[in-house]
């Protein structure tokens, strides 16, 4: 390995570990400000660094990310949740429009909530019906939506 490759790698890990250590967690709605939706795991916080040379980005990703295991995400359910979407832009969404007209009914504690100039998401909701993670769902295909549901929301529960 040459000196220069070698030195690479030193600067990368002594990038990382500081960033790595600092592992307080923010609020959803912290981490929606910045710009971190959705369930992101650490591992691609991790990728991002070798990316993107912003140790504050980085750090920020990590408090705003889940630990990585073989279940921890999996295991991850929610009592409820709201598709929040603006009316005036579902026209755009043929996929959201479909999974509301013809697949919602299978969730009884999923809402529909139409807010101005919103763009698509599912609003997570826990036991109290508290805002628990926000997820982006621009692109989401109307099978992935009905996937996600059936195994992230709790079907028995009432909000």
């Amino acid at each position: 390995m040459n000196v220069y490759k070698a030195c690479g790698v030193l600067l990368f890990f002594a990038f990382l570990l500081p960033i790595a250590k600092s592992k307080e967690q923010l609020s959803s709605r912290e981490c929606e400000d910045l710009g971190f939706t959705g369930l992101a795991l650490c591992s691609d916080c991790n990728t991002l660094a070798e990316y993107v040379k912003n140790q504050e980005l980085v750090s920020d990703c990590l408090k705003c990310c889940t630990e990585d295991s073989d279940d921890s995400i999996s295991k991850i359910t929610y009592s409820g949740a709201i598709i929040e979407v603006c009316m005036r832009k579902l026209v755009f969404y043929p996929e959201i429009v479909g999974f509301i007209e013809e697949e919602k009914d299978q969730f009884p504690t999923v809402k529909v909530q139409y807010l101005f100039n919103s763009p698509p998401k599912l609003i997570m909701l826990d036991d109290e019906g508290r805002h628990k993670e926000t997820i982006r769902i621009d692109n989401w295909k109307r099978e992935h939506m009905l996937q996600f549901l059936q195994e992230k929301v709790k079907p028995t529960s009432a909000i």
